[in-house]
Protein backbone atom coordinates (compact mmCIF):
# COMPACT_ATOMS: atom_id res chain seq x y z
CA UNK A 1 0.00 0.00 0.00
CA UNK A 2 1.76 3.13 -1.19
CA UNK A 3 1.70 6.58 0.39
CA UNK A 4 -0.87 7.96 -2.06
CA UNK A 5 -3.28 5.10 -1.29
CA UNK A 6 -2.81 5.67 2.45
CA UNK A 7 -3.63 9.36 2.02
CA UNK A 8 -6.70 8.55 -0.08
CA UNK A 9 -7.93 6.09 2.56
CA UNK A 10 -7.43 8.64 5.33
CA UNK A 11 -9.30 11.27 3.29
CA UNK A 12 -12.20 8.85 3.00
CA UNK A 13 -12.24 8.61 6.80
CA UNK A 14 -11.69 12.31 7.35
CA UNK A 15 -8.58 11.50 9.38
CA UNK A 16 -5.11 12.99 9.55
CA UNK A 17 -2.13 10.69 9.23
CA UNK A 18 -1.10 9.75 12.80
CA UNK A 19 2.47 10.56 13.79
CA UNK A 20 2.82 7.25 15.66
CA UNK A 21 0.75 4.04 15.93
CA UNK A 22 -0.63 4.82 19.38
CA UNK A 23 -3.77 3.68 21.16
CA UNK A 24 -5.24 7.15 20.74
CA UNK A 25 -4.67 7.05 16.99
CA UNK A 26 -6.27 3.59 16.79
CA UNK A 27 -9.34 4.79 18.70
CA UNK A 28 -9.80 7.73 16.35
CA UNK A 29 -9.39 5.67 13.20
CA UNK A 30 -11.74 2.99 14.52
CA UNK A 31 -14.56 5.45 15.24
CA UNK A 32 -14.11 7.37 11.99
CA UNK A 33 -14.20 4.09 10.04
CA UNK A 34 -17.53 3.15 11.62
CA UNK A 35 -18.93 6.61 10.81
CA UNK A 36 -17.83 6.77 7.19
CA UNK A 37 -17.54 3.22 5.80
CA UNK A 38 -20.89 1.43 6.05
CA UNK A 39 -21.48 -2.16 7.05
CA UNK A 40 -23.33 -3.40 3.95
CA UNK A 41 -24.00 -6.55 1.97
CA UNK A 42 -25.15 -4.95 -1.29
CA UNK A 43 -22.60 -6.86 -3.38
CA UNK A 44 -24.34 -10.11 -2.47
CA UNK A 45 -27.57 -8.91 -4.07
CA UNK A 46 -26.05 -6.89 -6.92
CA UNK A 47 -24.17 -9.90 -8.24
CA UNK A 48 -20.77 -8.34 -7.51
CA UNK A 49 -17.84 -10.65 -6.86
CA UNK A 50 -16.32 -10.42 -3.38
CA UNK A 51 -12.56 -10.91 -3.53
CA UNK A 52 -10.46 -10.90 -0.37
CA UNK A 53 -7.32 -9.40 -1.85
CA UNK A 54 -5.70 -6.13 -0.80
CA UNK A 55 -6.01 -4.33 -4.14
CA UNK A 56 -9.64 -5.36 -4.70
CA UNK A 57 -10.61 -4.28 -1.18
CA UNK A 58 -8.91 -0.91 -1.59
CA UNK A 59 -10.55 -0.46 -5.01
CA UNK A 60 -13.96 -1.03 -3.47
CA UNK A 61 -13.69 0.85 -0.17
CA UNK A 62 -11.29 3.66 -1.03
CA UNK A 63 -11.81 4.28 -4.77
CA UNK A 64 -15.47 3.28 -5.18
CA UNK A 65 -16.62 4.67 -1.82
CA UNK A 66 -18.36 1.47 -0.83
CA UNK A 67 -18.55 -0.54 2.40
CA UNK A 68 -18.79 -4.27 2.91
CA UNK A 69 -19.24 -7.01 5.48
CA UNK A 70 -16.75 -8.19 8.10
CA UNK A 71 -14.19 -9.85 5.83
CA UNK A 72 -13.95 -6.77 3.64
CA UNK A 73 -14.13 -4.06 6.31
CA UNK A 74 -11.76 -5.58 8.83
CA UNK A 75 -9.61 -6.90 5.99
CA UNK A 76 -9.09 -3.47 4.46
CA UNK A 77 -8.78 -1.79 7.88
CA UNK A 78 -5.94 -4.22 8.64
CA UNK A 79 -4.18 -3.07 5.47
CA UNK A 80 -4.42 0.57 6.55
CA UNK A 81 -3.32 -0.09 10.13
CA UNK A 82 -0.34 -2.15 9.01
CA UNK A 83 0.72 0.61 6.61
CA UNK A 84 0.56 3.09 9.50
CA UNK A 85 2.87 0.99 11.67
CA UNK A 86 0.45 -0.99 13.81
CA UNK A 87 1.06 -4.71 14.35
CA UNK A 88 -2.12 -6.43 13.16
CA UNK A 89 -3.18 -10.06 13.52
CA UNK A 90 -6.41 -11.30 11.89
CA UNK A 91 -8.45 -13.61 14.12
CA UNK A 92 -11.24 -16.02 13.18
CA UNK A 93 -14.55 -15.89 15.01
CA UNK A 94 -17.87 -17.72 15.08
CA UNK A 95 -20.99 -15.67 15.68
CA UNK A 96 -23.60 -16.73 18.23
CA UNK A 97 -26.95 -17.29 16.56
CA UNK A 98 -30.33 -18.55 17.64
CA UNK A 99 -30.43 -20.50 20.90
CA UNK A 100 -26.73 -19.82 21.45
CA UNK A 101 -25.55 -21.89 18.50
CA UNK A 102 -22.25 -20.91 16.95
CA UNK A 103 -21.92 -20.20 13.25
CA UNK A 104 -19.60 -21.79 10.72
CA UNK A 105 -15.80 -21.77 11.06
CA UNK A 106 -14.37 -18.48 9.76
CA UNK A 107 -17.79 -16.95 10.32
CA UNK A 108 -16.27 -13.63 11.32
CA UNK A 109 -12.99 -11.74 10.97
CA UNK A 110 -11.74 -9.46 13.75
CA UNK A 111 -8.36 -7.86 14.44
CA UNK A 112 -5.85 -8.07 17.27
CA UNK A 113 -3.86 -4.85 17.14
CA UNK A 114 -0.67 -3.98 19.01
CA UNK A 115 0.28 -0.32 19.38
CA UNK A 116 3.73 1.23 19.70
CA UNK A 117 3.33 1.16 23.49
CA UNK A 118 2.87 -2.62 23.46
CA UNK A 119 -0.81 -2.54 24.37
CA UNK A 120 -3.14 -4.95 22.55
CA UNK A 121 -6.64 -4.17 21.36
CA UNK A 122 -9.56 -5.98 19.74
CA UNK A 123 -10.50 -3.84 16.75
CA UNK A 124 -13.70 -4.65 14.87
CA UNK A 125 -15.19 -2.29 12.29
CA UNK A 126 -17.10 -5.08 10.55
CA UNK A 127 -19.76 -6.40 12.91
CA UNK A 128 -22.53 -3.86 12.41
CA UNK A 129 -23.81 -2.69 15.80
CA UNK A 130 -20.81 -3.24 18.05
CA UNK A 131 -18.28 -1.24 20.08
CA UNK A 132 -17.47 2.23 18.79
CA UNK A 133 -13.90 1.97 20.06
CA UNK A 134 -11.39 -0.90 20.22
CA UNK A 135 -11.62 -3.12 23.30
CA UNK A 136 -8.63 -3.83 25.54
CA UNK A 137 -7.70 -7.34 24.46
CA UNK A 138 -6.32 -8.52 27.78
CA UNK A 139 -9.01 -6.96 29.99
CA UNK A 140 -11.49 -9.48 31.44
CA UNK A 141 -13.72 -7.06 33.27
CA UNK A 142 -16.50 -4.90 31.86
CA UNK A 143 -15.54 -2.25 29.32
CA UNK A 144 -17.88 0.71 28.89
CA UNK A 145 -18.39 1.96 25.35
CA UNK A 146 -21.00 4.14 23.59
CA UNK A 147 -22.16 0.95 21.87
CA UNK A 148 -22.84 -0.89 25.14
CA UNK A 149 -21.01 -2.64 27.96
CA UNK A 150 -18.55 -5.18 26.61
CA UNK A 151 -16.59 -8.01 28.15
CA UNK A 152 -14.01 -10.43 26.79
CA UNK A 153 -13.97 -13.74 28.65
CA UNK A 154 -12.17 -17.06 28.34
CA UNK A 155 -14.23 -19.73 26.60
CA UNK A 156 -12.06 -22.86 26.51
CA UNK A 157 -11.12 -25.52 29.09
CA UNK A 158 -8.01 -25.18 31.23
CA UNK A 159 -5.96 -27.90 29.57
CA UNK A 160 -4.17 -26.53 26.51
CA UNK A 161 -5.13 -28.28 23.31
CA UNK A 162 -8.24 -29.91 24.79
CA UNK A 163 -11.62 -29.00 23.39
CA UNK A 164 -14.66 -28.58 25.56
CA UNK A 165 -18.09 -30.04 24.83
CA UNK A 166 -19.04 -26.92 22.84
CA UNK A 167 -15.91 -27.19 20.70
CA UNK A 168 -14.04 -24.43 22.48
CA UNK A 169 -10.28 -24.73 22.58
CA UNK A 170 -8.15 -23.49 25.44
CA UNK A 171 -7.45 -19.82 24.81
CA UNK A 172 -10.66 -19.17 22.87
CA UNK A 173 -12.44 -15.98 23.88
CA UNK A 174 -16.08 -14.97 24.01
CA UNK A 175 -16.98 -11.34 23.28
CA UNK A 176 -20.11 -10.22 25.13
CA UNK A 177 -22.21 -7.11 24.70
CA UNK A 178 -24.54 -6.13 27.54
CA UNK A 179 -24.13 -9.62 28.99
CA UNK A 180 -25.04 -11.44 25.76
CA UNK A 181 -22.37 -13.41 23.84
CA UNK A 182 -21.84 -11.98 20.37
CA UNK A 183 -19.03 -14.10 18.96
CA UNK A 184 -16.25 -16.51 19.90
CA UNK A 185 -12.69 -15.77 18.87
CA UNK A 186 -9.84 -18.15 18.26
CA UNK A 187 -6.51 -16.61 19.25
CA UNK A 188 -4.52 -18.46 16.58
CA UNK A 189 -3.19 -15.94 14.00
CA UNK A 190 -4.81 -16.08 10.58
CA UNK A 191 -4.28 -14.45 7.18
CA UNK A 192 -6.91 -12.83 4.99
CA UNK A 193 -6.95 -15.72 2.52
CA UNK A 194 -8.09 -18.09 5.28
CA UNK A 195 -11.51 -16.43 5.20
CA UNK A 196 -12.24 -17.03 1.50
CA UNK A 197 -14.48 -20.04 2.12
CA UNK A 198 -16.42 -18.20 4.85
CA UNK A 199 -16.97 -15.19 2.57
CA UNK A 200 -18.11 -17.46 -0.25
CA UNK A 201 -20.56 -19.29 2.02
CA UNK A 202 -22.03 -16.10 3.43
CA UNK A 203 -22.45 -14.57 -0.02
CA UNK A 204 -23.98 -17.63 -1.71
CA UNK A 205 -25.63 -19.99 0.79
CA UNK A 206 -29.43 -19.86 1.16
CA UNK A 207 -28.82 -20.41 4.89
CA UNK A 208 -26.69 -17.30 5.27
CA UNK A 209 -28.40 -14.24 6.77
CA UNK A 210 -26.48 -12.11 4.25
CA UNK A 211 -28.31 -13.72 1.32
CA UNK A 212 -31.67 -13.40 3.09
CA UNK A 213 -31.76 -9.65 3.69
CA UNK A 214 -30.32 -6.29 2.65
CA UNK A 215 -28.51 -4.04 5.08
CA UNK A 216 -26.54 -0.81 4.91
CA UNK A 217 -25.65 0.73 8.26
CA UNK A 218 -23.22 3.12 9.92
CA UNK A 219 -22.73 5.08 13.13
CA UNK A 220 -23.87 8.71 12.94
CA UNK A 221 -21.86 11.69 14.08
CA UNK A 222 -23.97 12.06 17.25
CA UNK A 223 -23.32 8.47 18.31
CA UNK A 224 -26.56 7.02 16.97
CA UNK A 225 -27.02 4.78 13.96
CA UNK A 226 -28.65 4.95 10.55
CA UNK A 227 -29.69 1.73 8.82
CA UNK A 228 -31.35 1.04 5.49
CA UNK A 229 -32.75 -2.50 5.33
CA UNK A 230 -34.28 -2.90 1.92
CA UNK A 231 -36.75 -0.02 1.86
CA UNK A 232 -36.94 0.46 5.63
CA UNK A 233 -34.95 3.43 6.90
CA UNK A 234 -34.22 3.39 10.64
CA UNK A 235 -32.54 6.32 12.36
CA UNK A 236 -31.58 5.59 15.97
CA UNK A 237 -30.50 8.45 18.20
CA UNK A 238 -27.75 8.13 20.79
CA UNK A 239 -30.42 7.84 23.51
CA UNK A 240 -31.99 4.84 21.78
CA UNK A 241 -35.08 6.54 20.36
CA UNK A 242 -35.92 5.41 16.84
CA UNK A 243 -37.54 6.85 13.76
CA UNK A 244 -38.62 4.26 11.20
CA UNK A 245 -39.80 5.15 7.71
CA UNK A 246 -40.78 3.07 4.68
CA UNK A 247 -39.43 4.37 1.38
CA UNK A 248 -41.87 3.65 -1.44
CA UNK A 249 -40.18 5.35 -4.37
CA UNK A 250 -37.00 4.01 -5.95
CA UNK A 251 -35.55 7.51 -6.15
CA UNK A 252 -35.95 7.90 -2.39
CA UNK A 253 -34.10 4.65 -1.73
CA UNK A 254 -31.29 5.59 -4.10
CA UNK A 255 -31.17 9.05 -2.55
CA UNK A 256 -30.61 7.61 0.93
CA UNK A 257 -27.82 5.37 -0.34
CA UNK A 258 -26.22 8.37 -2.03
CA UNK A 259 -26.75 11.10 0.55
CA UNK A 260 -26.53 9.19 3.83
CA UNK A 261 -24.02 6.47 2.90
CA UNK A 262 -22.10 7.96 -0.02
CA UNK A 263 -23.01 5.03 -2.27
CA UNK A 264 -24.13 5.76 -5.82
CA UNK A 265 -26.26 3.01 -7.37
CA UNK A 266 -28.02 2.74 -10.72
CA UNK A 267 -30.80 0.53 -9.41
CA UNK A 268 -32.39 -0.44 -6.11
CA UNK A 269 -30.96 -3.74 -4.82
CA UNK A 270 -33.45 -6.50 -4.18
CA UNK A 271 -33.05 -9.59 -2.03
CA UNK A 272 -32.17 -12.67 -4.03
CA UNK A 273 -33.00 -15.10 -1.24
CA UNK A 274 -36.17 -13.72 0.46
CA UNK A 275 -36.14 -15.88 3.60
CA UNK A 276 -36.59 -13.59 6.58
CA UNK A 277 -33.47 -12.89 8.65
CA UNK A 278 -32.04 -10.13 10.80
CA UNK A 279 -28.54 -9.47 12.03
CA UNK A 280 -26.64 -6.54 13.43
CA UNK A 281 -27.32 -3.10 11.93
Amino acid sequence: MNSARIDAYLRRLGAARPARPTAGALRELHLLHLRTVPFENLSVHLGEEIVLEEKRLLDKVVDAGRGGFCYELNGVFAVLLTALGFEVTPLAGRVYGDEGRLGIPYDHLALRVRTVDGDEWLADVGFGAHSHYPLAFGERGEQADPGGTFRITGAGPDAAGVRGEDGALAGDLDVLRDGKPEYRLEVRPRVLGDFTAGAWWHSTSPSSHFTQSLVCSRITEDGGRITLSGRTLTVTAADGTREVRELERDEDVLGVYRERFGIGLNCVPTVRNPRNANRNG
